[in-house]
């Protein structure tokens, strides 16, 4: 793997953990740059809230009942689901500072034993992020963990339910797009009388092949632009409201009362309730909020979205209706006849950059969910390119990015028109936030333990709540609400097909092992020629021997002097420091020179190509032989590093010997090991020359300078002959087709090409 920058050298970005004890200074400054990443999609739903409403049978009455309701359902949908539910109550349910579906999840996963993860040891409970709460389990906590545990069906429900408001967020980056850049474009035709709407189509697609193509660049380079631009426009569009306000309808005020709703309902009857998936709009991008916490500090995105995004946006949509109840014809088009003549071009102007921005963040979330569910084996193997040395999670993924573009482009061109692209948007949205919703529900019982009537409320105020929006956007499914639906059902086929495949294939691994008892008596050199230099078999076990070096050398009886077992494993945690992130075991005896190394990694964190693999590895071997030769310590036994859900664990002849020592570098961390495993903190490369390396650690420094190869196994699945028929098209053909048209293990890992060897195998699952 070739050296790059340090993982360590990259800024982990503006976290919880760095911005706990901020100053008040701090706070604002967060604050205001949070507005350009968080708030660009939710701040540009004016565009096209009233207008989609109002796209169905509902008409306007001379007594302006309709106006004030649609005002009433706005202002206490966006007071109760963006303000009180997701600031005041979700964004407290953070994992490690990391906000969104997979966090709540994770946090699940941890308390409950959820994880369908393979590999879990015992010993990743020792991770610092990996930290649970030791209080003591309430009657209903316990329910529900025993629920689960005693039906495995329940875990695989409940990783569907979480995978289907995945595919709907995913979802969302395809349709923000669309809507906001067509939404923001239309405008034009106000001045423009005579452009037809292919023209302005035309536009819209031209700024969002633009917008896509620049992705690989990466945002850091105008992302300071993007706060600006997002301020810029809540002052608009909060000063527009004003004007409006006091112009036209100084008594719209009254709308607020929650009475108008009621009223709206009497009067409108199904067209009324019909046209609530229009107003749920109003909240799209309060789901990113949360997903995007991991930037910021919980209370910077709090204060700016009650010190500037709330007040302005309310007051745009109390703004928009007091124009609205004098001028009832200019419904389809009302947010920028609403804007008065002098300022018409500059405000046109920051409402199209401003959709580019909420663009730009939608498309981002995106990048970074596909991430996260690669690394919880839910998505194809994708390459990710970080595109900025000094901010971690700026990412850009290229077969992603060009697949959402040709999504994007088509739901442009073939519907053309803003409000069936609102339909959808709002099934999509709405079933995320009921996902959350549900995900919270369970964290209140499990993870908080609290008491069985607040959970209760909780998810039956807001439930309910999101319930009556789904079921107003199911009935748009004929005119656009169809093709949120189309594409989580695609997603979640491919989704789910990938993890149960990877699932088997692990199964048969670890079921298909090499005996260790076999091998290590076929003495030190294993019955093989040992040729100078490091051999690193990738394999997806944590204990044993894979399959894939027993079928290697069967067909080839040669192998390097050093043989290491790489495991690279995600772990249920949002990050795993470098310091925490090697475990590394001897396997048999010293003169077999065979070891084990699992890396591991969080499902947020960088990928190997971020720092220099191989001289980190060979650093951490030198350091694990040297600290097991000087044996100086005490030694100290730890809980058994035996895999969740396994019996077996490394079988060899004679019990390891486990220490526990001071690092140089770090004195006061101590490394905990477990039945041989010996967990080592990370050191300097400079400590491979301050120490007097003996024979061993001498062995290895030289068989590092003959070369280091790769060994990976290129296997392809099969479903056995007594399978189901659905489970062969699955395997056979599904799961196939997915394996020969993703990027290979070696591409995901960064593996050198010149060093790296390939092991064919098929694998009857």
């Amino acid at each position: 793997m070739s050296p790059t920058i340090s993982e360590e050298s990259l800024e982990p970005g503006i976290s919880y953990q760095n911005t706990k004890r901020a100053s008040c200074t701090t706070v604002l400054t967060l604050a205001y740059q949070s507005l350009g990443v968080v708030y660009g999609d939710l701040s540009t739903s004016p565009l096209y809230v009233y207008k989609t409403t109002f796209s169905g049978k509902l008409s306007l009455h001379e007594n302006d009942e309709e106006i004030y309701g649609v005002l009433s359902f706005i202002f206490w949908t966006f007071t109760l689901i963006a303000l009180f539910k997701y600031v005041f109550i979700v964004m407290s349910a953070n994992d490690n500072g990391e906000g969104g579906t997979f966090a709540l999840y994770s946090l699940l996963c941890r308390h409950a034993r959820l994880s369908i993860l393979p590999n879990q040891q015992a010993i990743d409970e020792n991770l610092s992020a990996y930290a649970t709460e030791k209080s003591a389990d309430t009657w209903q906590s316990s329910a529900m963990k025993s629920v689960f545990e005693k039906h495995p069906k329940f875990r695989q429900g409940l990783l569907i339910f979480v995978l289907l408001g995945t595919c709907m967020a995913i979802g969302d980056g395809i349709l923000t797009p669309a809507i906001s850049v067509l939404s923001a474009v239309s405008g034009v035709k106000l001045k423009i009388t005579g452009l037809h709407e292919n023209y302005v189509v035309l536009i819209s697609c031209v700024i969002l092949v633009v917008l896509f193509s620049l992705q690989h660049h990466g945002t850091h380079r105008v992302a300071f632009m993007f706060a600006p631009i997002v301020t810029a426009w809540l002052l608009c569009i909060s000063g527009i409201g004003v004007y409006n306000i006091l112009r036209w309808n100084p008594l719209i005020f009254r709308a607020l009362s929650p009475v108008y709703m009621l009223k709206f309902l009497k009067s409108t009857g199904i067209e009324g309730w019909v046209s609530l998936g229009g107003v749920v709009l109003s909240i799209t991008g309060a789901e990113m909020m949360f997903a995007d916490l991991g930037h910021f500090s919980a209370l910077s995105i709090k204060v700016a979205f009650t010190v500037l995004v709330y007040p302005s946006l309310i007051l745009a949509y109390m703004g928009e209706a007091a124009y609205l109840s004098r001028h009832h014809e200019d419904v389809q088009r009302s947010f920028y006849k609403a804007i008065p003549e002098a300022v018409f071009w500059p405000v046109f102007i920051i409402a199209t950059f401003a959709a580019v921005v909420g663009s730009q963040a939608a498309i981002s979330a995106t990048f970074s969910i596909i991430s996260q569910c690669g690394a919880l084996n839910c998505f194809p193997r994708v390459k990710i390119v970080h595109t900025s040395h000094k901010i971690s999670g700026q990412i850009y993924i290229a077969e992603v990015n060009w697949m959402l573009m040709c999504l994007c482009l088509a739901v442009t061109v073939g519907l053309k028109d803003t409000n069936m692209i609102g339909h959808a948007y709002g099934l999509a949205v709405t079933t995320v936030m009921l996902v959350t919703t549900c995900l919270m529900a369970m964290v209140m019982i499990i993870v908080w333990k609290l008491q069985i009537f607040t959970t209760v409320a909780f998810l039956v105020f807001f439930g309910s709540i999101e319930l009556l929006y789904i079921s107003a956007s199911f009935c748009k499914v004929p005119e656009g609400g169809w093709i949120p639906l189309s594409l989580s059902l695609i997603f979640l086929t491919v989704m789910y097909v990938w993890n149960y495949g990877t699932l088997k294939k692990h199964q048969f691994d670890a079921e298909n092992k090499v005996s260790m008892k076999r091998i290590l008596r076929l003495g030190p050199s294993l019955g093989m020629v040992r040729v100078p230099g490091i051999g690193l078999i990738y394999t997806n076990l944590v204990t044993g021997v894979p399959a894939v070096f027993g079928h290697f050398v069967t067909n080839l009886p040669a192998f390097h002097q050093v043989l290491v077992f790489v495991c690279v494993k995600s772990v249920q945690v949002p990050y795993v420091s470098e310091k925490e992130r090697f475990l590394i075991s001897r396997v048999g005896k010293k003169e077999h020179s065979m070891f084990r190394c699992i890396v591991r990694y969080g499902y947020k964190n960088l990928q190997q190509e971020n720092y220099d693999f191989e001289n980190t590895l060979v650093s951490e071997l030198v350091l694990f032989v040297e600290k097991e030769r000087e044996n100086c310590l005490e030694p100290m036994i730890e809980e058994s590093s035996r895999e969740f859900g396994s019996s077996d664990i490394e079988d060899i002849d004679a019990p390891e010997q486990t220490f526990t020592f001071t690092n140089r570098r770090h004195q006061e961390n101590k490394v905990q090991s477990s039945h041989g495993i010996i967990q080592v903190m990370k050191s300097s490369n400079d400590h491979l020359e301050n120490c007097r390396p003996k024979e061993e650690s001498l062995q290895i420094l030289k068989a590092k300078e003959s070369g280091v190869a790769y060994i990976l196994g290129h296997s392809n699945a099969k479903a056995k002959k007594s399978s189901s028929i659905v489970k062969k098209v699955a395997i056979d053909f599904v799961y196939a087709f997915l394996s020969r048209n993703c990027r290979g293990p070696d591409v995901v890992l960064n593996v050198p090409h010149t060093s790296l060897l390939e092991v064919g195998m098929i694998y009857y699952v």
